[in-house]
């Protein structure tokens, strides 16, 4: 018997209003973990003096203090935790970094938990980096990618104005500005969505950050070679046009990549055998409408829920017929819309969980209805 579509309504309440003065940037990733604790990594270089008025020098206001770039709330939206990422000097007007070995990204990006309570930071500023934590930040377990750009083809992208030198897409050394991670730990790797400069899936060993293996579009050797816009009348293009955004694995094992602007999600096997790709909302130009993929928890796995940051609305999918069924929010800035919808995290309960970047800067949930 076909599951009904799911329906909720927002959560305005949520979270709770964060001690000490703390204010957030853009939210770039979100997640909950096994415990059915959410965790979201926020940009604090992306808050406007305006926003961020009490660290200025001398300050502008009372508000604000920007909030250390990775918080934990329970599902209450009670704040359990907050550590890492750049604070401000303000007596010499910068941003400094100090943490463990001073690898943090220059622009957070995405998060997830794993089963072990490892926290998994993936950053597409200048570094390339993937970053695994243990759960308070107080040590960095592992390091995936290089600190330093490297010569090589490069690619450019909207998203930043500068030539990304990396060392392409079949450079098993270096990332070039992943956008997010997902752990398979029963196979013990890692999965990343390798991002805004390359345009593949990568996969490394999650203990040793052995390399594994990795795939482009259609399961297929990446190629780096410049490719036109999106054009909705056009052949899909042969190559992920990126960024390659997310990664998600279901329970039946298979592989999920949104690849952003071209307005597609590709499935693989986790071999990087090709199964199917399926468009969703086709018509979408600019910035794409495929921005991160979830997957229900229930039995089955019935859908998938999409974030879509250009139309600004959550699709759900039916998993099996890839099929449209439902949507949730619309453009806007009041509870239950959204302004540049970037991330999407469900919890056990089947509840959502959003995150907003550019001028969006906040989080929501969205309670299921029974």
């Amino acid at each position: 018997m076909a599951q009904s579509v799911p329906e909720y309504t927002v959560d305005a309440a949520w979270p709770k209003r964060l001690p000490n003065n703390w204010i957030i940037g853009q939210v770039a990733g979100i997640a909950v973990d096994s415990n059915d604790t959410i965790w979201v990594i926020h940009r604090p270089q992306s808050l406007t003096p305006q926003e961020a008025g009490a660290i200025q020098n001398p300050p502008f206001s009372l508000c604000c203090v920007p909030a250390p770039s990775v918080l934990q709330f329970d599902q209450a939206g009670n704040l359990l935790q907050a550590w890492g990422g750049p604070y401000w000097d303000r007596e010499n007007s910068l941003w400094v970094d100090d943490s463990p070995d001073g690898v943090w990204p220059s622009n957070e990006h995405g998060i997830t938990v794993d089963r072990e309570g490892n926290v998994w930071l993936a950053g597409n500023g200048d570094g390339n980096l993937v970053l695994k934590y243990n759960n308070d930040g107080t040590e960095l377990l592992l390091v995936i990618g290089t600190v330093e750009s490297s010569s090589g083809p490069g690619m450019n992208t909207e998203d930043f104005d500068e030539v990304i030198i990396t060392g392409g897409s079949n450079d098993i050394a270096r990332l070039g500005r992943p956008a997010e991670v997902e752990v398979d730990e029963g196979a013990r790797e890692v999965y990343i969505a390798d991002g805004y400069a390359n345009r593949r899936v990568i996969v490394f060993d999650m203990d040793t950050g052995e390399y594994k293996r990795h795939w482009g579009a259609y399961g297929r050797v990446p190629n780096d070679a410049p490719l036109p816009s999106y054009d909705p009348d056009a052949a899909p293009a042969q190559s992920f046009l990126g960024p390659v955004h997310s990664v998600r694995l279901s329970d039946d094992g298979l592989v999920y990549v949104a690849d952003r602007t071209a307005n597609r999600i590709q499935i693989f096997l986790k071999d990087g055998t090709f199964v199917e790709e399926s468009f969703i909302a086709p018509w979408t130009l600019s910035n794409g409408s495929v921005w991160d993929i979830e997957i229900s928890p229930f039995a089955g796995q019935p859908f998938l829920f999409v974030a879509d940051g250009a139309n600004n609305r959550i699709w759900i999918v039916n998993r099996e017929s890839m099929e449209l069924v439902g949507e949730i929010g619309g453009g806007g800035r009041n509870a239950g819309y959204f302004d540049w919808l970037h991330n999407v995290a469900i919890d056990s309960d089947g509840n959502i969980y959003t995150a907003e970047v550019n001028e969006g800067k906040r989080i929501q949930k969205f309670n299921l209805l029974d």
